[in-house]
């Protein structure tokens, strides 16, 4: 793999930017069997662009839309820990971008938020089973100069929002991502030297809603309760009525 040249690119991880790509994880999976290494693939526009269960996602000029694929040996519930290493280095970066920490706050399972908007959010893939992924992506879109329209987004989510009209800051995708890759490499190597415990204390402490009413909804059944936690398996755990309930997946509505 080519070593990238730059300030503070972190040593191990491939830079690779694209023109133009139908989606950012599905060049990814197509990519991944001949990397040697964790490598960050960032679209200047993508053309057929997915948000979670499927959801299309528009990803105007001038946003960010990028995926790190890596080639983990761990279990999949472990990989996808990194959902949370993640989101801390988005919201390192913005903060190097902005020099506001207030203004940021972690939504679960994999948002960003702005001021209470949505700024940021986090898409996970992955092929194979077991110890025998073949692949693991983590797809990240942020609305850097850009927000979609309140009729473009779920009934009941929240406002999503952009950074240049929030915070007045712009910056490019290019330079953002050089901000993001250094603080993932950071927290990456935190995760697999000492474990989930450190990120998960990280992200609570940055966690909205904590303490507060809010609604998660699965597939199945929807739950109204108190947001206690995420537990050491990074699952959401709520005080309802029924009792206490841990959710591995839901979406969330405050």
């Amino acid at each position: 793999m080519k070593q990238d040249t730059r300030f503070d690119w972190p040593a191990g991880y491939g830079r690779r930017v694209l023109t133009s790509v139908d989606s950012t994880n599905a060049e990814a999976a197509r990519l991944a069997p001949g990397l040697g290494g964790p490598e960050w693939i960032l679209a200047l526009e993508q053309t057929a662009a997915r948000g979670r269960r499927g959801r299309a996602w528009r990803n105007p000029p001038g946003n960010f839309a990028a995926t790190l694929v890596m080639r983990p040996a761990e279990s999949p519930d472990r990989v996808a820990l990194r959902s949370f290493v993640a989101a801390l280095a988005l919201q390192e970066a913005l903060v190097a971008v902005t020099g506001r920490p207030e203004a940021f706050a972690l939504k679960w399972p994999n948002d960003v938020l702005l001021q209470g908007g949505k700024l940021a959010g986090i898409l996970l893939e992955s092929a194979g089973a077991g110890r025998g992924l073949s692949h693991f992506a983590i797809g990240i879109g942020v609305n850097l100069r850009q927000a979609p329209e309140p009729a473009e987004v779920e009934a009941g989510a929240l406002r999503p929002v952009s950074l240049l009209a929030e915070t007045g800051v712009a910056i490019g995708p290019e330079d953002f991502l050089d901000l993001l890759a250094p603080a993932y490499a950071r927290i990456e190597t935190q995760f697999v030297t000492h474990g989930f415990a450190p990120i998960r204390r990280a992200w609570l402490d940055r966690a909205a809603r904590l303490g507060e009413a809010i609604t998660a909804r699965t597939v199945r059944d929807t739950h109204h309760g108190t947001f206690e936690t995420v537990d050491e398996a990074g699952n959401l755990v709520l005080m309802t009525p029924k009792g206490r309930q841990v959710i591995a997946a839901a979406e969330v509505f405050f």
